[in-house]
């Protein structure tokens, strides 16, 4: 991404007003006008504006009226259409209307076109008018203040199209639980019962939590992780789980993600041990049926060792599935640095993926971070010495081979013969 998005100034008016004007025969048009669109500029309405080098190649409006909002206009110059930045702008445009308290967003098109199925990703339904799509964004009452209570809030909707590479993963995990969670009544007719829990396992920053908040970003639902150190905290673990999941019952729908659930579902020891975690784990043993009762839920319950984790709790009828969630493949890998590399020809992505066996994608980010920073500090050592400017911004090659030499994998290969291990003894998906 090499473009930066601030909220709608009144300097940006001219060069929106000539976005929209001259996007309206490329596929984006809009039921709202370019005289509505202006007003709404000009009576401070929210918007967002794209910039690329201090031009704006992009801009998002709406309207509010009480608890909607209106999404009147995404433009996009036409140099930068399918290089995600409509749903840049529609995700940061959201954001201002969730804080402004909007109940629903919507946004009407004129007839079918290529930014509807955007909107359906974004997790935008279709209604039966024109080509009339709408979004709700529960954000306040009663469930908006036990959410918040809770820990818990909705995701950008983007976040399950962000998950690069891991794409055995991220396929296995979209046909196994995110359709049949998102489509029941088709399901159903085929006599498939949607997940209600599953677990998630493999070594340590392989994107485990990053699977659970996608789910709940391509669903539409809260997102409510619940930590075992603030369980921990509260004196009574066992207690404050039970708790906890009383008031997680009485929202209508729901993603529960419970990360290192080592921590509160270890190998339980006989006899108990005073002050050992046997009544937690017995807790949590009767709380997961209950807990699957509902229509509209699911826990998701991560583990970097899942042969820590007492053997009741991942029994069948409890956890529907067990994922291994390994390193990425070399394919895996050229996806992850081809997205933090922009895509740039002038890095050797290959190299990069031959470079970086082991590596998780959190190790990737990390390396891809510290290239980022040798190659901005670069920049601003030329800038001060007189240095020709011409030269391509970004980091290397060189840069990327140089982080990736600095860090250590978070993954050894004795961990990935566990990991193997634990797939033949546990997985069940």
């Amino acid at each position: 991404m090499n473009w930066l998005i601030h909220d709608y100034r009144e300097s940006d008016l001219a060069a929106v007003v000539h976005l929209i004007d001259t996007t309206a025969e490329l596929g984006q048009e809009s039921v709202f006008s370019l005289a509505e669109c202006i007003g709404a500029l000009t009576s401070r309405q929210p918007a967002v504006v794209a910039v690329h080098q201090g031009v704006p190649i992009g801009a998002a409006l709406a309207t509010v009226a009480g608890e909607r909002a209106w999404v009147m206009r995404i433009a996009i110059a036409s140099a930068w259409r399918g290089r995600g930045v409509a749903s840049a702008l529609l995700v940061e445009l959201e954001r201002r209307l969730v804080a402004a308290r909007v109940g629903r967003i919507a946004y009407v098109l004129p007839e079918e076109e290529l930014l509807g199925e955007g909107l359906l990703n974004a997790g935008y339904t279709r209604r039966p008018a024109v080509a009339y799509f709408e979004k709700a964004e529960p954000v306040h009452g009663p469930a908006a203040s036990l959410l918040e209570d809770l820990g818990g809030r909705f995701l950008p909707g983007d976040l399950w199209a962000k998950v690069a590479g891991m794409e055995t993963e991220k396929d296995l995990i979209e046909r196994r639980v995110v359709l049949p969670l998102a489509q029941p009544e088709r399901a159903a007719r085929h006599g498939v019962r949607p997940p209600r829990a599953i677990a998630l396992f493999g070594p340590p920053g392989t994107g485990k939590t990053t699977f659970a908040r996608g789910i709940a970003s391509r669903l539409g639902w809260p997102f409510v992780e619940l930590l075992p150190s603030r369980l921990a905290d509260e004196g009574n673990p066992a207690a404050a789980l039970r708790s906890a999941f009383a008031r997680i019952a009485e929202l209508e729908r729901v993603l529960v993600f419970i990360d290192e659930a080592e921590e509160i579902a270890p190998v339980r020891a006989e006899p108990a041990q005073p002050g050992g975690m046997h009544g937690v784990t017995n807790e949590l043993l009767k709380l997961i049926p209950r807990f699957r009762e509902g229509d509209e839920r699911l826990l998701v319950c991560a583990t970097n060792s899942i042969r820590s984790l007492d053997p009741a709790f991942l029994r069948p009828g409890r956890f529907d599935y067990v994922i291994p969630i390994g390193t990425p493949d070399p394919a895996a890998r050229s996806a992850i640095w081809s997205r933090y590399t922009d895509g740039r020809a002038d890095v050797d992505v290959p190299e990069l993926v031959a470079a970086s066996e082991l590596f998780t994608p959190a190790d990737i980010e990390h390396a891809a971070r510290i290239a980022a920073q040798a190659a901005f500090e670069r920049d601003l050592e030329g800038i001060a010495g007189g240095a020709d400017r011409r030269r391509v911004p970004g980091a290397s090659t060189e840069d990327h081979l140089a982080a990736i030499a600095q860090c250590r994998p978070s993954v050894t290969p004795a961990m990935i013969d566990r990991f193997d291990e634990d797939i033949t003894a546990h997985a069940r998906f």
